[in-house]
Order: structure tokens, then C-alpha cells, then sequence
């Protein structure tokens, strides 16, 4: 089969189409044949570069974590599946039998492994992966369409979740124009949320008002946090997601938050080290959560959710072939929603 693989770390010129075998096939696996293929921050760009925290690799290596596609084979112990399925893998592989699994919190496990960082990925023909990772695809669904809510709608899914959320309650989503914003704030707003979403750059913001939301903020504002207020009739945000970690907008953030509310983060893309008042922490009841990522469990909740009709944004789409050009794209941090690789 073909597919795209790099021999060292580098920029997206380490990325090259080559002929590698079709993955042998587990008992308890299915392989699909791709059709498309997320192009990820942290998984495919950072992990390329050399400077994943994570992520250890033999060479060579193929990226790619969630992908959607065709059912083409089935292991000798799977049921539930049939061939010609149209399906969409959830990437974050667990140990079923892990307590921390069992306990509902698989994100944390230490037998956790994501396709395209620890196992080979699916930047390729054919990927082969475990049934319980597989989830249906509604008819009419694009390959694309459902690369983009397949690990981001789940991650936004064990956000909302661990914070409590339920529909009606006030949200804000910082640096809405990510894969993962965007799919955060898509979420919130098909489930109820009342709901702000930022951007520090004005087209971006046009961009996020075209897709439907009525409360855009400039992220940069000094009156951030009072606009959120005044936007909320003179009450906090129940919840702020922020996965970027610039100081800056951490602290309107938690400025703007609620008594009882709950700050969010799965990422730290801006910066890792941020001040808290634990003074107003505390007499306030807020609480900072993290997540590191989806699980099962909130991916089974998503596709649900998906099936009754949520969709995220695909904001453009790559032939395989292109990977190294669709890196330089998601580089240039021009996307607003996921960005994709089709594969013939």
C-alpha cells in the first residue's frame, strides 16, 4: 500500500509517499481502508519535529491518528462489525482491563497508547485498529466530516462532561477556531450551552460568525472578561475552556468565571506556566480541571450525539500525497476547524 512516512525528525520536507505492507490483522482488529485522515498540532507537527512529549518512535514512522473510512477486513474474534461498514476510528487505544480504564477515566491509563504517536497511524491505504475503537458513521457522513468530531468531539465531549456541564448553562470557548475550539464550541451549542467563543484574529472572528455563533469576542480586549459578563446579563461563565495557556487570556478567563464555575484545559499551546488567585479559588468554589483527552466513553457519547445530528468543520482538505503541504498549512495556523488528508 502507500503511504506517507518520515526516517528522522524535521520540517514537513521529512514527509514522503513510499510503498510499506498493508498492516498485518489481530484477532480483535478490523482494517479499514482510509479515506481521510486527520492533520493534527501536537500529534502530526509537533510529533514530527522531534519535540512531542510523549511520543517515541522507531523509524520509519506513519502519523496519523483519527481516520474514517471503509470496513475492509475483519479480525477472527470480532463481532459488530461487517465488511463495507463505513466507519470512524477514535485513536486513544486502552487496555480494557486497566482499573484506571475501569473506573472511567481510560485518558489517564497507564496502558494508553494513540494511533499515529506510539502505534503506527493511518497517513496510508489501510490502518488496522481495535474493533472497540471503531464507531459507525451516519449515511451521507464524509470521510472528512467524520475525521473531524472523531478524537476532537470526543475530547470536547470528557471536557464538558468532567465539568459538570448540562444544557442551558453559560460557556465560553477560548481560541474557538482550532480543530478542537471549533468542535468544543460546535458541541456546546448543539447541546444547549449559552455560548461565547473568542479569537484574537479579526478575520477569524468573521469566520467564527459565519458559522452560526451570535457572541464573538476579540481575545486580545482588555475588557474580555467585563464583555463576557455583560454578555451573561451581569453573571460569570459556568464554564471556561481554554486549551491554549497564554498568562494573558488564562486570566480573564478566570476572571470572567463564575461562582461554582470550572476553568478547562487540554492543552498549552501559548504556554504551560499560569498564575491562580487560590484566595478566590477557593472562597468562590471554582474548580480547574484538566483533560488530556478523550476516552471511550466519551466518544460513545459523542457518536450519539453525531448520529442525531452534530457535525464539526472541516476547513480544508489535502490529497495524501500533499501531507508535507498541508503541515506547512496547519504551521501558518491559517485553519479554522480540521484540516484533512483524503487518501484514494
Amino acid at each position: 500500500m502507500t503511504a506517507v512516512t518520515f526516517r528522522q525528525f524535521g520540517g514537513p520536507d521529512v514527509l514522503h509517499p513510499e510503498e510499506v505492507q498493508v498492516p498485518p490483522l489481530a484477532r480483535d482488529h478490523v482494517l479499514i481502508r482510509v479515506g481521510a485522515v486527520s492533520v493534527g498540532r501536537l500529534l502530526d507537527l509537533v510529533a514530527r519535529s522531534g519535540n512531542h512529549p510523549y511520543a517515541r518512535f522507531s523509524f520509519p514512522h506513519i502519523l496519523g491518528a483519527e481516520h474514517a473510512g471503509v470496513v475492509a477486513a475483519i479480525g477472527a474474534d470480532v463481532t459488530g462489525h461487517r465488511i463495507g461498514d463505513h466507519v470512524a476510528t477514535f485513536p486513544v487505544v486502552t487496555d480494557p482491563n486497566c482499573p484506571v480504564v475501569q473506573a472511567g477515566y481510560g485518558e489517564l491509563s497507564p496502558t494508553l497508547q494513540i494511533i499515529g504517536t506510539h502505534r503506527q497511524g493511518a497517513y496510508a491505504q489501510y490502518a488496522a485498529v481495535p474493533a472497540r475503537n471503531v464507531f459507525s458513521v451516519p449515511d451521507g457522513l464524509s470521510p472528512s466530516d467524520a475525521v473531524a468530531v472523531a478524537l476532537a468531539g470526543a475530547v470536547a465531549m470528557n471536557q464538558l462532561h468532567r465539568a459538570g456541564f448540562v444544557p442551558g448553562q453559560r460557556l465560553v470557548v477560548q481560541g474557538a477556531t482550532s480543530a478542537l475550539g471549533s468542535t468544543t464550541a460546535l458541541l456546546a451549542q448543539h447541546l444547549g450551552a449559552e455560548l461565547i467563543v473568542t479569537s484574537r484574529h479579526a478575520d477569524k472572528r468573521k469566520r467564527l460568525s459565519a458559522l452560526g455563533f451570535a457572541n464573538v469576542l476579540d481575545s486580545t480586549s482588555v475588557s474580555l472578561a467585563q464583555d463576557i459578563r455583560d454578555i451573561f446579563t451581569g453573571r460569570g461563565s459556568d464554564i471556561v475552556v481554554d486549551n491554549l495557556g497564554d498568562l494573558a487570556l488564562w486570566t480573564k478567563g478566570m476572571d470572567a468565571l463564575a461562582p461554582g464555575g470550572a476553568m478547562v484545559t487540554s492543552g498549552a499551546f501559548l504556554g504551560r506556566e499560569v498564575t491562580v488567585d487560590l484566595q478566590r479559588l477557593y472562597s468562590q468554589g471554582q474548580r480547574i480541571i484538566g483533560v488530556r483527552t478523550g476516552n471511550l466513553e466519551s466518544a460513545t457519547r459523542m457518536w450519539a450525539e453525531v448520529h442525531k445530528g452534530f457535525r464539526s468543520v472541516v476547513d480544508r482538505t489535502f490529497p495524501l500525497r500533499s501531507a508535507s503541504e498541508a503541515h506547512r498549512y496547519v504551521e501558518c495556523s491559517s485553519n479554522v476547524g480540521r484540516v484533512t488528508l483524503t487518501v484514494d
